[in-house]
């Protein structure tokens, strides 16, 4: 129970969440387009990223200066479940709409790199 208290922990801020529900709609994805997405500092979702990768929620992947967030490959039906309802369960909400509307237009470049 130990490690789905940590995920509850983990969503249970709302950037946090955000980050997860973008992450299970669209895959993995750059730090500086999820930052733009949520119309956040770089290094506030960095951080936010940091503890959910702490938890085991996320993966990272470095290209380059880039470094690359996905869910990880759930290891448990509770992980599978909880994936499946973060893509389905917020399907439609207004944040997230408004998040992905931010999303389909950002792109990493050196400025945002700052």
């Amino acid at each position: 129970m130990k490690d789905e208290a940590g995920f509850f922990k983990a969503l249970a801020e709302p950037t946090r969440l955000r980050l997860a529900v973008l992450l299970s709609l669209r895959g993995e994805t750059c730090v500086c387009m999820l930052a733009q997405a949520l119309a956040e500092p770089e290094f506030k979702v960095s951080r936010h990223l940091g503890i959910m990768r702490s938890s085991g929620m996320v993966q990272a992947r470095r290209n380059g200066a880039w470094m690359y967030y996905s869910l990880t490959k759930p290891r448990s039906a509770f992980e599978k479940n909880l994936q499946d309802c973060l893509h389905k369960c917020f399907a439609g909400h207004p944040t997230v709409e408004a998040d992905l509307k931010r999303l389909s237009k950002a792109a990493c470049t050196m400025k945002t790199r700052r």
